[in-house]
């Protein structure tokens, strides 16, 4: 039986949803293996670094994570230290005295964990003795052409060295091992082989042939039971990869996933079935006063309107009040992102906007990073338009004060037609002159290299979307992550989030998503889908999303046509709110925030911890049963609904200053319902066996 405290889990409502037994931290050590440790490159550097203060709180001293060295990481993020733990400390030491350059210290983010990095390049020399390991061990071979599988390779290699170094002085204790990914996989792969003493974990966020298989336009989820598996690998020539994650799947004593879609893709990909999902969570910060996210998208919506003023000067014919910013972000995948959706369900919005005469405007934002060669002149010529316009707007205004200041000292009221002299009014119409030009907005903000096979821009020119003066949808490229030290749009990527109205991700392949949760938890409503992780947990905890601000469009049961039209109605619906409407769906999602903390998905990991020490060590411990699936409330429909979309709308937008009269709504009272009625995200039940047949989609 596993020793330890008891901890009783709670929902949100307070109600205890089940009890299991705390692990006995003292008696173990537990390390996590992923190559995002330290290293921004993708969406588990978001997982690992957001979580790491629950864990770290959780197991203390006894918590570690292995990743790769990289120098300019270690002297920005990094804290060298000695090793507390004399089983680690024995490992660094033996691993660098043998020709190794191993480094140890604290990452410099929340929880400050503990860290041990490898340098692969320090390592190289071992690559083709290890190739040998790895043949011996499973039979896969590594092509000498492949340098980031075979980066893999080593840093596998150091990762089996580290733990059987660990394990040989770890007096008695037990060491758990999460692996994340298939980078991560060729150490498990190793340890396994060896026999080493040690509990595992496999996590795939996402299975390498899903991926290009959906990269590629593959009818995927219409045929998950029909791929022939190896053939695909081979012909994308990644066939040694999809072995090495393969294996990896089937040597750890645990296997997880992100999302219940992921399962069942891993399922038919992996050939073998979940033993635990594991959805992904983020440190959520609550303010001390209730609204202040709502000052806060405030605020940054006025710097994105000064971006906007600039862009389209000459041509800001549309009252920036009543125009609404849209973004979707991410990798440069055009269709695994539901970018190609996204733009034909925009040029269907313009015709709609404009057929009834919408006074609202949109204006959309594709943060994906491209190829380019720099600042494209005339968008920042435009800023800097822009910038003249207000300095010569207040070196006039700082003339008429004084003026208007004296003739109030006088006890006059001063003639306003005679207040400004000719000189003033020759300024203002030489920076009017100024903003005359003959072109269009530009649709991009830098010069692409590939701008004539830029799949954004091809699908931009086809559909017609150029930024002219008629059409209410306005398009913008920005093909590059946002940095608040940019000289044109001087912005991090949270306070642009903050500062939009819809954040729109249409994803054809998206194990979890994180860019609509990071969304929620801001308080700004998004578009997701059901072949996303977070759109099918938010569906099975919401009864009405698209009332807290979570639009779900279906891509799995539904042709391509209609999703997009389904994608366009959310949009146009989205278009016709009042600004109080869109006030109460930001206040009704930034609620939803508590469903993705850590400190509650966590325990998904803790159930999967369990798991793995019972089947590694059954002699010493001993899982509980798995918590039953809970079957509380969801989150209700509101009383209020009118940011739900609805055929009863009028066919055109209102007015975005009028409210509705008959709008009933009380947010202490609201608020209240949802918190006794939210859904648990803690139910650990089997993955049900009905869904893995659940084919019938359509590829999009």
């Amino acid at each position: 039986m596993l020793r330890g405290r008891s901890l009783s889990v709670t929902s949100l409502s307070g109600l205890p949803l089940w009890d299991v037994q705390e692990l006995p931290i003292e008696d173990l050590l537990f390390f996590e293996v992923a190559w995002e440790v330290t290293n921004k490159v993708g969406g588990i550097y978001t997982v690992i670094q957001t979580k790491a203060k629950t864990t770290a709180d959780e197991w203390g001293e006894n918590y570690c994570l292995i990743g790769p060295y990289f120098e300019h990481n270690m002297k920005t993020q990094v804290e060298e230290c000695e090793p507390p733990n004399p089983a680690i400390k024995k490992a660094v030491d033996a691993m660098n005295l043998h020709g190794c350059q191993v480094h140890f210290g604290r990452w410099l983010i929340e929880g400050s964990p503990y860290v041990v990095l490898f340098d692969i390049g320090y390592s190289a020399w071992n690559l083709d003795r290890w190739k040998g390991d790895l043949w011996e061990a499973c039979h896969i071979g590594i092509p000498y052409h492949d340098r980031e599988a075979n980066d893999m390779l080593i840093f596998g290699s150091l990762t089996a060295w580290f733990l059987k170094e660990v394990t040989d002085h770890v007096d008695g204790k037990h060491v758990i091992v999460q692996f994340h990914e298939w980078q991560a996989g060729t150490g498990l792969i190793l340890s396994r082989a060896r026999s080493l003493p040690i509990a595992t974990i496999f996590t795939t966020h996402a299975t390498l042939l899903g991926r290009y298989l959906c990269a590629a336009n593959a009818d995927f989820y219409n045929h998950l039971d029909k791929f022939d598996i190896d053939k695909e690998a081979g012909e994308r020539q990644i066939y040694h990869r999809y072995c090495m994650e393969r294996a990896s799947v089937h040597c750890a004593h645990v296997f997880t996933t992100v999302s219940e879609i992921t399962a069942i893709e891993a399922e038919h990909m992996l050939k073998r079935k979940p033993d635990v999902v594991t959805p992904n969570g983020l440190n959520i910060k609550k303010f001390s006063a209730v609204h202040e996210f709502q000052n806060l998208h405030a605020l940054y919506k006025s710097r994105i309107q000064d971006f906007v003023r600039g862009h389209f000067y000459g041509h800001l014919d549309f009252d920036l009040e009543k125009t609404l910013f849209l973004f979707i972000a991410g990798r440069y995948e055009f269709s695994n992102k539901g970018a190609d959706i996204f733009l034909e369900a925009l040029s269907r919005l313009n015709f709609l906007l404009r057929v009834h005469k919408s006074d609202v405007t949109v204006v959309v934002f594709f943060i994906m990073p491209a190829k380019t060669n720099n600042f494209n002149v005339e968008t920042l010529k435009g800023q800097a338009v822009r910038k003249q316009l207000w300095d010569t707007a207040n070196s006039v205004k700082e003339k008429f004060g004084k003026k208007l200041y004296d003739a109030l000292l006088r006890g006059e009221i001063p003639d306003l037609n005679k207040i400004l002299d000719r000189d003033d009014v020759t300024i203002m119409k030489r920076a009017i002159f100024s903003t005359q030009r003959q072109s269009l907005p530009p649709v991009t903000t830098h010069n692409m290299i590939d701008d004539s096979t830029d799949p954004i821009l091809s699908t931009i020119r086809r559909i017609g979307l150029f930024n002219s003066r008629t059409d209410r949808v306005k398009v913008i490229l920005h093909p590059e992550f946002l940095s608040s030290t940019s000289p044109l749009l001087p912005m991090d990527y949270e306070e642009f989030v903050r500062g939009c109205h819809l954040g729109v991700f249409p994803s054809y392949y998206e194990p979890w998503g994180y860019t609509p949760a990071e969304c929620t938890v801001m308080g700004i409503p998004s578009v997701t889908t059901n072949l996303s992780g977070f759109g099918c947990f938010m569906q099975e905890h919401i009864t009405d999303p698209a009332a807290y601000g979570i639009y779900i469009v279906d891509r799995r049961f539904c042709s391509p046509d209609e999703s997009c039209n389904q994608l366009t109605q959310f949009l146009y619906g989205f278009c016709k709110q009042s600004r109080r409407q869109r006030i109460i769906q930001r206040n009704r999602t930034e609620r939803l925030s508590d469903l993705l903390d850590w400190k509650y998905l966590g325990r998904y990991y803790m159930h999967a911890r369990h798991l793995t020490l019972s089947r590694a060590f059954p002699d010493k411990f001993h899982a509980e049963s798995a918590p039953p699936t809970t079957k509380g409330f969801k989150f209700p429909r509101p009383s209020s609904v009118p940011p739900s979309p609805t055929s009863s709308q009028h066919s055109s937008p209102p007015n975005s200053d009028v409210e509705d009269e008959d709008e009933r709504y009380d947010e202490d009272e609201e608020a209240e319902k949802d918190r006794m009625n939210i859904k648990s995200p803690f139910s650990l039940g089997q993955i049900p066996h009905e869904k893995k047949k659940q084919h019938g989609e359509h590829k999009n």
